[in-house]
């Protein structure tokens, strides 16, 4: 690692030294700053259940620290700020249980791994992202944390996933959303360095993915969008959707269309080698999820055609793709596949018993194309429990159990158990 927590702690006490400074120097910084401290307490369980490649088991445990620092703007026509995200996790257990021998810093399911395969004892990072603003319109540059149909952070450990690079949003127009930026590398969950953009198959590594769009409220009850995404000689994408709510029977419900469609670029167009196989795939999606009294149902089908899998920025150390099949363990990306989804979940305050909820889905994904020319498939179960402490000395303090079994015909058979912890501090 390149900072130990020692260094990480000294950084964090500078930047604290510093506020009462940059406080008088523009009152409007401190003002309006806000800083939280969130703690998240993960425990995960992987049971490989099919191959003969280790690990068979895998187990980490970990507490994790997130401070998230958000500045305040200077005053005047442009307004300036600087927000600054730290992050620690420090092992509680593991045993060394990654398998991953011989391959240094390689992130492991939770933490980076040493030389002999066993896991660090801790890893750290601080981030910077300096920003400006006039009116509704804001420029960043530094660490970003992105939540777009092009580009979505991986938050599914003990710290989540950030990208380094520029962004400029907008909502000067009346219900309409703006958003356009560049970004050169990513830092993965379990790691805390850097390093340059690929996609899952991809063997050369590039600092540039363009991206821009909006969404825009056509109505009250329907927002329509569109998001372009371009990863420098790897693909282009186009991304359209809307989504849709309507009252209905005593309940609201909802209808979420996507559809991407994705075909190479530079070196991926001219050739294969070095940049994986050629990108070429067209994503369509529906979703309906309707509520009432507690109740919730999901039914959604998803259909790739094309001769590759759904391509998105993915580095192999834990990425998101904004597919409504992007699931605890499997995404059903692959070239050809077709799935079906059913959801449900059930909140309990209804019942009388105010911040637990349930949720089960169930996902089956069909023809998937292979080399000799099979029609694959493969399925998913995940189970999950949520509750949020409602009062006394532990209010607000989250557990969350969640369950997950793949079975498949294209990659690894798994059962999959996770429990977090968490709990978020208001510290200005």
């Amino acid at each position: 690692m390149n900072y130990s927590l020692l260094t990480r702690a000294v950084a964090a006490g500078i930047l604290t030294t510093a506020l009462p400074s940059l406080a008088s120097a523009a009152e409007g910084f401190v003002e309006g700053a806000s800083a939280t401290l969130g703690l998240r307490n993960f425990y995960i369980n992987q049971d490989n259940r099919s191959g003969d490649a280790a690990p068979s088991k895998a187990e980490e445990w970990g507490q994790g620290f997130l401070l998230d620092f958000q500045s305040g703007y200077t005053q005047g026509p442009v307004g300036f700020g600087l927000d600054a995200l730290g992050q620690v996790g420090i092992r509680l257990d593991s045993g060394g249980r990654q398998g991953k021998a011989d391959r240094s810093r390689d992130p492991g399911i939770v933490f980076p791994v040493e030389s002999d395969g066993s896991a660090v004892s801790d890893f750290s990072r601080i981030d910077f992202t300096a920003k400006a603003k006039v009116s509704n319109t804001e420029l960043r540059y530094g660490t970003l944390l992105p939540k777009l149909p092009v580009l979505t952070l991986n938050d599914g450990r003990l710290l989540p996933q950030t990208f380094r690079g520029g962004q400029l949003s907008s909502t000067d127009i009346d219900r309409l959303s703006l958003v356009a930026g560049q970004i050169e590398k990513a830092k993965g969950r379990a790691s805390s360095d850097y390093e340059e953009l690929r996609i899952a198959g991809g063997t050369e590594r590039v600092d540039q993915f363009r991206f821009a769009g909006g969404d825009y409220k056509v109505t009250d009850n329907l927002t329509a969008s569109y998001y372009f995404g371009e990863l420098e000689d790897y693909y282009r994408q186009h991304y359209v959707g809307a989504v849709h709510h309507i009252n209905l029977g005593g309940g609201k419900l909802s209808t979420d269309l996507r559809h991407f469609d994705s075909s190479a670029h530079g070196a991926n167009d001219d050739r294969d080698a070095g940049y994986g196989a050629k990108v070429d795939n067209r994503a369509s999606s529906i979703l309906f999820n309707y509520g009432h009294s507690g109740h919730n149902l999901g039914l959604g089908y998803q259909s790739l055609r094309g001769d590759s899998a759904f391509p998105f920025i993915n580095n192999g150390d834990g990425a998101t793709a904004y597919l409504i099949t992007d699931s605890q363990i499997g995404k059903f990306e692959r070239a050809g596949e077709k799935t079906w989804l059913a959801r449900y979940g059930y909140d309990f305050a209804n019942a009388g018993l105010p911040g637990l909820k349930t949720t089960a889905t169930y996902l089956r994904g069909k023809d998937i194309d292979t080399a000799a020319g099979v029609r694959d498939t493969e399925w998913e179960r995940d189970l999950r429990v949520d509750y949020t402490i409602q009062d006394g000395f532990l209010k607000d303090v989250g557990f969350s159990l969640r369950h997950a079994s793949l079975r498949s015909d294209v990659q690894r058979d798994r059962d999959e158990l996770r429990a977090i912890v968490n709990y978020t501090f208001t510290l200005l």
